[in-house]
């Protein structure tokens, strides 16, 4: 097994543990959704509420692991595939800091949500940069238009520049910490940008060849 897997492992069974733990202690309805202010503005039970996102991890993981496995070009991932097992413990790591923090909330810590959530963003963010810009071309991870998955030429140059601009978004995202109000929007509008950027830039990369 991979060390990469065993720390996936080690924090889903954790997050199980915590939602057994918790559960006597947790109200009949938990808090599960906050808006962009961070206010609370959805309840679901007690019991989806600690057990959907272990649920979730798992499911993922699983996905995770199945990809490399059925995708068409499957040895170009076995090229980074490095640094897709460790954006996947990242992706778990988020996951299972959210859930914490989900917990903490409804035991009745106050906190903004969305403002301890950006660093983790950040961190997500520009280690996804780093991914991308190691992602060869496969039909499951990177950035994935018509036209990067027909040219190597062009999903590299995409990749490059993408790698980039995630890192980029990070940077952004990290001004949120600063502006409470606004800090939901310092994390989704630049990844957006991000994306409309790069299929355009494909597209007309692709045009150009």
């Amino acid at each position: 097994m991979k060390k990469s897997e065993l720390v996936i492992i080690l924090i889903i069974l954790s997050s199980f543990v915590l939602g057994f733990y918790f559960y006597p202690y947790m109200p009949d309805l938990v808090a599960s959704h906050w808006n962009v202010r961070g206010q609370v503005d959805g309840y679901i039970s007690k019991f989806w509420g600690l057990f959907l996102m272990p649920l979730l991890s798992l499911g993922l993981f699983l996905l995770f692991l199945l990809i490399p496995k059925i995708d068409p070009l499957k040895e170009n991932i076995e090229k980074f595939r490095r640094y897709f097992d460790w954006f996947i413990v990242l992706v778990m790591f988020f996951l299972f800091y959210l859930y914490l923090l989900t917990i903490f909330w409804n035991l009745g810590f106050r906190f903004n949500l969305i403002q301890l959530l950006i660093p983790s963003f950040c961190l997500l963010y520009y280690y996804a940069g780093i991914l991308i810009e190691n992602a060869k071309r496969n039909w499951f991870i990177g950035i994935r238009t018509p036209w990067t998955l027909s040219n190597d030429k062009v999903w590299d140059k995409t990749h490059r520049l993408g790698g980039k601009l995630f890192k980029l978004s990070a940077g952004a995202a990290f001004l949120g910490i600063f502006l409470q109000n606004l800090a939901i929007y310092f994390v989704v509008i630049p990844i957006i940008l991000t994306s409309i950027y790069l299929f355009i830039y494909s597209y007309l990369e692709y045009r150009s060849l």
